[in-house]
């Protein structure tokens, strides 16, 4: 996609998160690196739902603002992600109600936010790991999730998200969309989990390997 065409994405997947109620208010921001380098990402306190393209936040690879409305306090956070994962080209972030209302309650493990209870949940999201709280904007928050990307580097078991204790997910993929797919399917399976008073069962690893050899699930 052209720049023009990537900023034109970036506002159509924010009113969709923001019409679905998957975003509110101000919170929230969305980036995407370019093939250069740099970066678009949303300007602070935007809504996502009335995004203007030409308004979005140009900032150069070593994070210097080069046009736009000034940049997401996240934007740490975001350079981080792409510097340590090769299959990060966007990034989301929100504050989605079933998720930060789950690490309120309590996550199921720290390494694994909710059970794999779904099938879709394994093939679609994988591993999501909880970040302690700090606060929004800390730069101790980059560091970790660029460790926690490194170790799951290492496994072999790529991540495409975190939570972010009682501030919410941080999710990437190839694209706006993909991107997207994953923060819905993520935000949904919360949804379920608690749902079932967080008694729902996991699968069982005989049903994940089967995901693994017939889908290619990376769990």
């Amino acid at each position: 996609m052209t720049e023009l065409e990537i900023r034109q994405e970036i506002c159509r997947v924010g009113a969709s998160l923001y019409a679905r109620g998957y975003v509110h208010a101000s919170a929230g921001n969305i980036s995407v690196k370019l093939p250069d380098g740099s970066f678009l990402i949303t300007p602070t306190d935007a809504c996502l739902g009335n995004l203007v393209a030409s308004e979005l936040a140009h900032v150069s690879a070593e994070g210097e603002q080069l046009s736009g409305a000034r940049a997401s306090k996240t934007l740490t956070l975001h350079r981080s992600i792409y510097d340590a994962s090769s299959q990060a080209h966007c990034v989301i972030h929100t504050h989605a109600t079933h998720l930060v209302s789950l690490t309120l309650q309590g996550v199921w493990r720290t390494s694994d936010i909710v059970p794999p209870i779904t099938p879709y949940y394994v093939m679609k999201v994988g591993h999501v790991p909880l970040v302690p709280y700090q606060r929004p904007g800390a730069p101790e928050v980059a560091a970790e999730v660029a460790s926690l990307i490194g170790k799951s580097n290492t496994q072999h078991m790529p991540l495409r998200g975190v939570m972010l204790e009682r501030l919410g997910p941080v999710v990437w993929h190839q694209t706006p969309a993909e991107a997207s797919a994953v923060l819905e399917e993520l935000e949904e399976t919360a949804k379920l989990w608690l749902m079932s008073a967080r008694q729902a069962s996991a699968l069982s690893e005989a049903q994940i390997n089967e995901l693994r050899e017939r889908f290619g699930a990376l769990w």
